[in-house]
């Protein structure tokens, strides 16, 4: 819980900008630069420039706006995601098995993944709440309201204003787009690490003169098993890139819709129509072009035809 408190601390400004980019809010203009080919492009502002801007608005303090309801969301989603799907639980050995040698076969990965399905779900559940006060506390900057200047109030607010269903707008794409996300990601790594390292340890392994003596021998192996280890290790990682990548539609649906017609500036024209459902929310986007608004904070060319409003 304090690790994960500490890097949602450390990532909150990132998040804060990303969400603001993700509505269409663009406060500055775009200026001439050049791209990777030396091309003269327009360019929206960077990471850095944005929140240069919002500190010139607010203030330091005003990059964390809505940390306290994310802390809440973390802390809480980490309690329930352990207790469902303990860190120890993850592959269980087959009897008789070393507890250094994890069985990862492939109806262990799908018994696993769908145990791990079920306690992301259970998390995301219980604190989509949180979640929603979070990017709306963050959206107000936008019109600089202060409808949701607390945590507690914030809950008040959304009750009476939309009933208990207002705590859960955005559930739907959020859910879909964790599960898919964490199926490509268990599946895409169980066959690269299957297919892919195994049968190269088996080639380095099974190449070249072999030592007469077995201690030298395994003196000579233990460099290759330590390095597919690691490479087994970067892989979980670059698909869980992947699949993040693949499923960020999702997380742009379920964050407009989360702030959709909600009373705040951010979450009505010009920024956002009224849409009826993630569905629709999803055909609007998709016909702009914008289905990966915000998905990169570093160069971020005007593409023609898209929708923008600039103070």
């Amino acid at each position: 819980v304090l690790l994960g408190s500490g890097l949602t601390v450390l990532s909150q400004p990132l998040m804060y900008v990303k969400v603001l980019v993700q509505v269409g809010y663009e406060p500055l203009p775009p200026t001439l630069g050049r791209n990777i080919f030396g091309r003269q492009v327009y360019q929206l502002p960077g990471l850095f420039s944005y929140a240069k801007h919002i500190v010139k608005v607010d203030g330091r303090a005003g990059l964390f706006k809505g940390l306290a309801p994310r802390l809440c969301s973390s802390a809480i989603g980490t309690v329930v995601h352990s207790k469902l799907f303990p860190p120890d639980s993850s592959f269980p050995l087959q009897p008789g098995a070393s507890k250094k040698e994890p069985v990862s076969s492939l109806e262990q990965v799908l018994k696993e993944t769908s145990r791990e399905m079920v306690a992301r779900s259970a998390a995301t559940l219980i604190t989509h709440p949180f979640h929603v006060i979070t990017l709306r506390c963050m959206v107000q900057f936008i019109g600089r309201e202060t409808k949701y200047s607390g945590t507690l109030s914030a809950f008040a607010t959304i009750y009476r204003e939309e009933g208990i269903l207002g705590f859960f707008a955005g559930l739907i794409p959020r859910l879909l787009g964790d599960i898919l996300s964490l199926w490509l990601c268990n599946m895409l790594a169980y066959l690269i690490n299957t297919y892919a390292l195994e049968n190269g340890v088996g080639f380095a392994l099974g190449s070249g003169p072999r030592p007469r003596l077995g201690g030298i021998q395994v003196l000579l192996l233990l460099p290759q098993v330590s390095t597919m280890t690691e490479m087994k290790s970067y892989s979980q990682a670059v698909t869980g890139f992947f699949a993040s990548m693949l499923t960020y539609p999702f997380v742009l649906v379920s964050n407009l819709m989360a702030v959709n017609n909600c009373g705040l500036a951010g979450g009505l024209l010009p920024y956002a129509p009224t849409y009826s459902s993630w569905l629709d929310c999803w055909s609007q986007l998709h016909r702009e072009g914008n289905m990966s608004r915000g998905n990169s904070l570093f160069f971020r060319k005007v593409p023609a035809g898209k929708r923008y409003v600039w103070d």
